[in-house]
């Protein structure tokens, strides 16, 4: 076993191990911790230097762990975890509202529901350095990638604290043109993994045939915006789209809802706080929008 006492060990050693054991090579090592390829190289191999032992094995198909790498692996992650734990309540204590800030959503949540409202942020709130992240997955919070997440879920992870601000509005749409020119609407585009056709297609659409599948909403919006068929979309998306007419269909309530989400270490952060409140305010000023109140449906 590798013996950590005495090797002189700091967090900063750690963190170009950690980056090329996740990422097996020295290039996307580098391009995760913002320097050259030579500098991870270097570094690696001063650390080994001075553990007296190799960590990596340096295959074809890139890096893997030595068994001395696998054990300093585990206490590594330990290191970072305390070191990100020190970072987040250290950032949780500043008060002032100015810094950096780093707000995540989906492209397709910042471009309607965000954007069009920031400049009221901006005004209120010059000093605040807004950072913003596009992102389909939620992003590691805890590793303060971000520091508020803005998010369409079911169930947000335990690990954060937020608020479900409102219920996620769904609804069937077509382009007006394929609605009037298909006697029948017998063609769905459907999510990736939607695999079986869903219960809202068997109840309504029994014999309908699947044209397309898509794996994120601003291909699946494009392909109902070219006339391709029905599907199910966010209303907020979907009566965005002026081609577009929801379609009167009953649908069970969608389990997903908006969140707005943070870390607990973060909840005394003035920046933050600012930033969750503008949020909640913009989000419930288009409540009807996203809950899917105010659509218009088709008329034949």
């Amino acid at each position: 076993m590798t013996n950590l006492k005495g090797a002189g060990l700091n967090w900063d050693d750690l963190r170009f191990f950690l980056a090329l054991a996740r990422t097996r090579t020295v290039s996307a090592a580098g391009r995760e911790l913002k320097v050259k390829h030579t500098t991870v190289s270097r570094r690696i191999k001063a650390l080994e230097q001075g553990l007296g032992t190799r960590l990596f094995d340096h295959l074809p198909d890139g890096y893997a762990l030595t068994p001395a790498g696998e054990n300093l692996f585990q206490n590594a992650l330990l290191m970072e975890e305390q070191a990100q734990a020190v970072e987040r309540q250290v950032f949780g204590l500043d008060a002032q509202l100015k810094g950096h800030l780093v707000l995540t959503a989906s492209h397709d949540v910042f471009s309607r529901l965000v954007i069009p409202q920031l400049g009221i942020f901006r005004k209120a709130y010059p000093g605040i350095d807004l950072q913003l992240l596009s992102s389909t997955g939620l992003t590691d919070l805890s590793a303060r990638q971000a520091d508020i997440a803005l998010r369409l879920t079911p169930k947000p992870p335990d690990y954060l604290i937020g608020k479900r601000v409102m219920r996620l509005g769904i609804g069937i749409y077509a382009s007006r043109q394929y609605l009037q020119n298909h006697s029948q609407w017998n063609q769905l585009v459907l999510w990736n993994d939607e695999i079986e056709k869903p219960e809202w297609a068997l109840q309504n659409f029994p014999d309908a045939e699947v044209v397309i599948r898509a794996n994120d909403v601003t291909t699946l919006l494009a392909c109902l915006q070219n006339h391709m068929g029905l599907s199910m979309l966010p209303c907020y998306i979907g009566d965005s789209a002026p081609e577009l007419m929801r379609i009167d269909l009953p649908l069970q309530d969608s389990t997903w809802g908006v969140w707005v989400l943070s870390h607990a270490d973060l909840r005394a952060t003035a920046r933050v706080r600012a930033c969750r409140e503008f949020l909640l305010d913009i989000l419930e000023q288009q409540r009807e929008v996203i809950s899917g109140t105010a659509s218009s449906y088709w008329q034949p």
